[in-house]
């Protein structure tokens, strides 16, 4: 069994601020701004818009329409989609690293992403400003929110238009040969009593960011060292932890020791 740290939701370059760890410990992972069909006005969270709360975060931006893929909360449209069905899809270069590294059905998708903590200040959320001393409740970090385990592989456009609401059956995607979706197992393998798909509360273990360090320097897990990654991957960390630098999406961790029980304590 492989694990993929799969890098989702709002970075530096798309969105350009953190997805908020909301105050009852949601990881709110933000979609991607793009042209797809779907608006931040669409999406909500306890009622509120996730455009109200990127405006109460950051009133100077604007935010339009976005990239919801994953596809895996569940209830957060305002209009719920008939048949609704959890997926995931990958394309172009991204694609490419899955299946050159033999991604296959059985393996599973950790998602994580950049977080921040947000607090209530008169009325409205906030990203949390002060030094409490406490590393985890202040700091930008990566952590994991999400986890899908493969149960299907689609490539055939036909049957990717049949998920008419996901990004990747748009006309532009199904035109592109790479374009794949990933539809979750019925139940989780490493924990069978789980649906094979699913999103995560905030937990300081769901946390790959070394504390003290700038969110990309991880906790150096031996199973997450360079020799158990696909690629040439090179750990360019200054000292402590475990830092992939570069513009990429997808990490593939083949199996070693430790690997599928640290996933299954993710999760759990």
């Amino acid at each position: 069994m492989k694990i993929i740290l799969s890098r989702k939701g709002f970075d530096s370059a798309n969105g350009g601020m953190p997805s908020p760890i909301m105050p009852d410990g949601t990881l709110l992972s933000m979609p991607i701004p793009s042209d797809d069909n779907m608006l931040y006005d669409e999406l909500t969270y306890d009622r509120l818009s996730y455009s109200e709360i990127l405006h109460q975060l950051a009133p100077r931006k604007k935010f339009g329409q976005c990239h919801v893929d994953p596809d895996i909360r569940k209830n957060c449209r305002q209009k719920p989609v008939p048949n609704w069905t959890p997926a995931f899809g990958q394309i172009g270069a991204a694609q490419g690293v899955l299946s050159n590294a033999n991604v296959e059905v059985g393996d599973i998708f950790l998602f994580f992403g950049w977080f921040r903590r947000v607090e209530l200040h008169d009325g409205k959320f906030r990203f949390v400003r002060r030094n409490t001393g406490d590393f985890y409740d202040h700091s930008d970090m990566h952590v994991i929110y999400g986890y899908l385990q493969i149960g299907d592989i689609v490539s055939d456009k036909s049957l990717i238009s049949k998920f008419p609401w996901h990004p990747h059956s748009s006309v532009s995607r199904l035109e592109n040969s790479s374009n794949t979706l990933y539809l979750p197992s019925e139940t989780l393998s490493i924990v069978p009593g789980l649906d094979g798909y699913g999103t995560l509360g905030y937990r300081n273990d769901r946390v790959l960011t070394m504390r003290g360090k700038s969110r990309a320097t991880w906790n150096d897990l031996p199973f997450l060292l360079p020799e158990h990654i696909y690629g040439q991957r090179k750990n360019g960390a200054k000292g402590a932890g475990l830092y992939y630098g570069g513009i990429w999406q997808e990490l593939v961790i083949n199996e070693s020791e430790g690997l599928i029980d640290w996933a299954k304590s993710i999760i759990q």
